[in-house]
């Protein structure tokens, strides 16, 4: 019988220093990924800030309720965070683009320029699309998509730190279950 005892008392021992290093390891990746949140929110809000791009404010003639009511809640804001940067760039300026040049994209209108270089319409058509179209790509991608990144390392901080939690608490469990053998 004594050495059965002793046998699980090298099993809790080692299943206690495993979820010691789990500890250890959830904590680190928690840090990591929480700085990685902080740094994506951060450089994203500070990046789009600097830029001092405004929504229009409420009752502007450019900004009605009703050809813009899903941006209502932002009039006045500026564009700071991912969520601004994806209202603004699909909501606003897509909207914008899709008067243009009667919903051709950027790459119609060009390829249509290409073939009538002394059309001033056209070419006139192309520039606003191509500012418009790569500011709303600049928006999407560098803003919204870096600011998602950024809340998926918040997520996957959290559910670290819950884990390491969880950890602790079996191995002190696991302590107490040694102790009593």
């Amino acid at each position: 019988m004594a050495g059965k005892a002793e046998s699980r008392r090298i099993i809790d021992q080692v299943f206690i220093l495993l979820g010691c290093a789990m500890v250890v390891a959830f904590l680190f990746i928690g840090g990591l990924a929480w700085y990685g949140y902080s740094f994506a929110v951060s450089s994203v809000h500070d990046e789009l800030a600097s830029q001092k791009v405004y929504f229009p404010q409420v009752g502007s003639a450019s900004f009605s309720a009703a050809e813009y009511p899903t941006l209502q809640k932002y009039a006045g804001q500026l564009v700071d965070d991912g969520p601004k940067a994806k209202a603004y760039a699909d909501d606003f300026i897509g909207h914008h683009l899709t008067k243009v040049a009667g919903g051709k994209t950027y790459s119609e209108v060009s390829a249509l320029a290409a073939k009538d270089p002394t059309n001033t319409q056209l070419q006139q058509q192309k520039a606003t699309l191509f500012q418009g179209e790569t500011l709303r790509g600049l928006l999407l991608g560098d803003g919204y998509a870096y600011w998602t990144f950024g809340q998926l390392a918040l997520y996957a901080s959290i559910g670290c730190f819950v884990a390491a939690g969880v950890m602790a608490i079996l191995v002190f469990m696991g302590l107490q279950h040694k102790s009593q053998l």
